[in-house]
């Protein structure tokens, strides 16, 4: 294995001590990271928590039946590779676990060359899978792959993201909260369309100020104001043929939205100084985490571009509402980060597990995408525990709010104290000295 690469994680599952130290050994020699279970509950433990990318798999187990452990596992995470060890050698075994998901198998007893080769050659078949993995995700809109829960609410957007990327002019409206990942759903609308090789433009109409927004939404023309030098294209056209992605929306200032409704009526707009339409074929995807129905009952938002935006709908569900994609994303997240990073951190201790489960998640996924990177820093390698997060996640940690003056932390004890028992905000900090 190259030293620049990351280590692959390999799961042994075995009942034999012996045999199980053996391969042990054998394949940290190898340059594996290597866990053990000896059961089929603690390998399932560690395949929810932790980044298994290869698992040795014993058939005969004490607690539950191999074939059931390995369908188990391939719903777990279809990336697994998972080699059968068995002592019963009927065709009939092998043909079961090969149905069930298994990348091969070796009969016991066997030498150790042998398993050792088949060892290699699913590496490089996992390699193989992942570049296909990666061309596909470039040329056929692979983006849905990226959005990662198979929750009841999850399915639902996924389901919809697939429907509506079969219509590639209707318009789409995302709602969410702050960090539930709606430029991720854009994304994947765009890329699973036939627009996929197309311009995809995206503007926050939140940090923009609104003076300027129009101009960068429809360009403008030389002279049209004391600036304006030269003729500059605006976004709706630099997205022709493609999509644009209007992040935000509900902060657009209503004297701008007609001009929004124009384009989405008629296809066409007039730039700023201009004297004549500019046509353009562009999908327009907005997203908002505000109430835009309120916002219309209220006059702040028009009523007659809310609904030309709300042919189709997606709700994003808060990550406090999909618990059972919490620690999916983490593992997921701990991979993307030991990469980046070059950390080798191998997934969640049992401890930092519940935790992470217990939090309300206010930021949503990008709350946690944060904290794990952090996480992962601070852990280098091995697994995360409760001490690699913030203070205030942590589920015995006091309500910062109810904290009064004399238990603040003094500003000048915070080096000496451990990371994890440090308020994040520093208006807990004791300024006096």
């Amino acid at each position: 294995m190259n030293k620049s690469e990351m280590k692959l994680t390999l799961l042994i599952v075995e009942d034999d001590d012996v045999l199980l130290k053996t391969l042990s050994e054998v394949f940290l020699r190898k340059g594996f990271d290597v866990l053990s279970a000896e059961s089929g509950k603690e390998a399932l433990g560690f395949a929810r928590s932790k980044r298994v990318d290869l698992v040795l798999l014993d058939l005969k187990l004490p607690d539950m039946n191999g074939l059931t452990v390995l369908k188990d596992l391939r719903e777990l995470d279809e990336s697994i590779t998972v080699i059968v060890m068995t002592a019963y050698p009927e065709v009939k075994t092998a043909i079961s676990a090969m149905k069930a998901g298994a990348y091969d198998y070796i009969n016991k007893p066997f030498e150790l060359e042998e398993l050792k080769l088949i060892v290699g050659k699913s590496i490089e078949t996992r390699n193989l899978r992942s570049e296909v993995e990666r061309l596909r995700y470039q040329t056929d809109g692979g983006a849905l792959l990226e959005i990662i829960g198979d929750g009841p609410r999850m399915n639902e957007v996924k389901s919809l993201i697939t429907v509506v990327a079969q219509t590639p002019n209707t318009s789409v409206l995302i709602f969410g909260e702050t960090g539930t990942g709606k430029e991720l759903v854009a994304n994947a609308v765009h890329n699973s369309s036939e627009r996929k090789n197309r311009p995809f433009i995206k503007v926050n109409c939140s940090a923009i100020p609104s003076n300027l927004l129009e101009s960068e939404l429809f360009g403008y023309e030389k002279g049209a104001f004391t600036d304006a030098r030269q003729s500059k294209k605006g976004l709706f056209e630099l997205a022709d043929s493609g999509t644009l992605f209007l992040d935000e929306i509900g902060d657009m200032e209503i004297s701008l939205q007609p001009k929004i409704l124009q384009v989405l009526e008629n296809r066409s707009f007039r730039k700023l100084g201009g004297t004549r339409d500019v046509q353009v074929d562009v999908r327009t995807i907005a997203a908002t985490n505000k109430d835009l129905a309120e916002m219309v009952r209220a006059g702040k938002f028009r009523e007659d571009l809310y609904y030309r935006l709300k042919v189709m709908v997606i709700n994003l569900p808060p990550l406090r509402d999909r618990k059972e994609d919490i620690i999916r994303l983490a593992v997921h997240f701990i991979h993307a980060h030991n990469k980046n990073l070059r950390k080798n951190v191998h997934g969640l201790s049992a401890e930092c597990h519940d935790e992470l489960i217990k939090y309300s998640w206010p930021g949503n996924i990008r709350e946690l995408k944060n904290i794990i990177e952090r996480a992962v820093i601070l852990a280098n390698s091995g697994d995360i525990g409760p001490e690699h997060l913030p203070y205030e996640l942590l589920s015995e940690a006091p309500d910062r709010a109810a904290l009064s003056p004399d238990r603040r932390i003094p500003l000048w004890l915070v080096d000496y104290l451990p990371l994890q028992a440090v308020p994040v905000s520093p208006a807990l900090y004791l300024l006096e000295f």
